[in-house]
């Protein structure tokens, strides 16, 4: 079992993040799922959440994650996101301000949006 695995997080229109990891959990469409070294190869559907990644000096980077898919093979972590913000990218006060309106027009995709980039940066999965 490989100690290690390469973990790449990609949005539409960049590279966000990469690495190696020794731990990361995403939101699917079939739950919350953690993914280490030596994991079974899996293709799934990620939905708007948290993607938490253990790197291995020992440090956490946290994304807010909206949709996509996750896929693992070979030690090989690819994260392919339509949106994904490092949280120290997410300007705190514009997501707060952005879930306000969404709850005042009753926006439940806005909300959420709002709400998972606010969770990304408290750190809270």
């Amino acid at each position: 079992m490989a100690a290690e695995l390469h973990v790449e997080l990609v949005a539409a229109d960049r590279s966000v993040w990469s690495g190696t990891a020794s731990l990361v959990i995403a939101r699917t469409t079939s739950g919350d799922i953690g993914v280490m070294p030596g994991h079974q190869p899996l293709l799934g559907v990620l939905e708007s959440g948290p993607v938490t990644i253990r790197t291995s000096d020992g440090g956490t980077v946290v994304a807010a994650v909206h949709g996509g898919f996750i896929s693992f093979a070979d030690d090989k972590l690819s994260l392919l996101a339509e949106v994904a913000e490092l949280s120290d990218e997410i300007d705190v006060k514009r997501a707060e301000r952005a879930l306000e309106r969404a709850k005042s027009e009753a926006d439940a995709a806005a909300e959420r949006r709002a709400d998972v980039r606010l969770r990304a940066v408290a750190g809270v999965h």
